[in-house]
């Protein structure tokens, strides 16, 4: 009898092969049913899939994963669009990979390295406070973009490349304390985040330490867990509630963009208005903020230079064994129409 081949199994069970090679690799997304079946033609037939052939085709191919949390977030949607030029430029393969707020990102690396056989991989986003051994686990190089191990032991062994959240969110809330606000409420991250939502944070308690304002617990409204991080549509029912709850404020410093928009759009349909009832500002600088009527005053990050340097960083080490770098970028206040300056 001649070889069994992996079409013939397929045939044989009237599945497609992809469907044949998920059940063999024993991958999640396939019906249980399905699996057993094709599992029970392949024993019958004691079919052995040809590893040699596979593994010279992984050892051939060049691919850099992209591992997205966020994806809802349009502030990186730009640096997608570099990051995937700038790869297939090197005549590398281009994988993109949602990663789930739930899941742990360095499981997902570790497990997509075996399946794709990756050169080098980004992490984009995220609540990153990742342990020294865990990272070590991780058998190719990486970069951090747009986050960073900041102030952890041994965080100058790993590429990263970032914007000092501290830093630029205390330069927003002092320039909303020096355009008269006193009373400034913030829409920040769970109280279990350890990523950008916690330093935005700490910036906002840094800059009304600076100017002699006490830090108030009750002005801080948090993100919504059932709805999508850093949303419009998380900015909105957060701002909602915080009007309804009848809080004196002025102003409010959303964590990001897209939450300001939000945070625009409820003010608007309390019957409200910005900036004359309530200031309103930002953080990320998206095109759609300065479109946004009125426009919205932000803190903007350089996306195309954070994006370009990560990928040389990246490739640096891949090709020529360089050493880890750590790259942090200003941010640039851009005073849109969203703000008042009050007496």
């Amino acid at each position: 009898m001649e070889t069994i081949t992996i079409k013939d199994i397929a045939k044989l069970c009237g599945v497609g092969v992809s469907t044949v090679s998920r059940a063999m690799n024993n991958h999640p997304d396939i019906n249980e049913e399905t699996k057993q079946k094709i599992m029970e033609v392949i024993k019958d037939y004691h079919y052995v899939p040809n590893n040699s052939a596979r593994n010279l085709k992984r050892a051939d191919a060049k691919a850099i994963a992209v591992l997205i949390k966020g994806i809802t977030n349009p502030f990186f949607s730009k640096m997608i669009k570099i990051f995937e030029q700038e790869i297939q430029e090197k005549k590398y393969t281009f994988v993109l990979q949602h990663v789930d707020d739930h899941q742990d990102e360095v499981d997902v690396a570790i497990r997509l390295e075996k399946e794709k056989r990756l050169n080098g991989i980004v992490f984009l986003g995220g609540h990153f406070s990742h342990s020294r051994e865990k990272l070590e686990q991780i058998p190719v190089p990486f970069v951090l973009s747009t986050i960073g191990l900041r102030d952890q032991s041994g965080s100058e062994k790993y590429s990263s490349v970032y914007v000092d959240d501290v830093k630029e969110s205390a330069k927003m809330v002092s320039y909303l304390i020096e355009q008269g606000h006193r009373k400034i409420a913030i829409i920040a991250s769970g109280e279990d985040d350890e990523s950008i939502g916690r330093l935005r944070l700490e910036g906002y308690r840094r800059a009304l330490e600076e100017h002699g304002i006490e830090y108030d617990e009750s002005y801080v409204a948090r993100m919504k867990d059932d709805v999508d991080s850093y949303s419009m549509e998380n900015g909105y029912a957060v701002t909602k509630e915080l009007l309804e709850s009848g809080k004196d404020f002025t102003a409010i410093f959303a964590i990001s963009d897209s939450i300001a928009i939000g945070c625009c759009k409820a003010i608007f349909d309390a019957g409200k208005s910005v900036p004359e009832n309530y200031s309103v500002a930002g953080f990320d600088g998206l095109e759609m903020a300065a479109y946004y009527h009125p426009s919205v005053t932000t803190i903007k990050q350089p996306v195309e230079e954070m994006a370009e340097a990560t990928i040389k960083m990246l490739f640096d080490v891949i090709l020529n064994g360089a050493r880890e770098q750590q790259r942090v970028f200003d941010g640039e206040l851009i005073e849109g129409k969203s703000v008042k300056r009050i007496v």
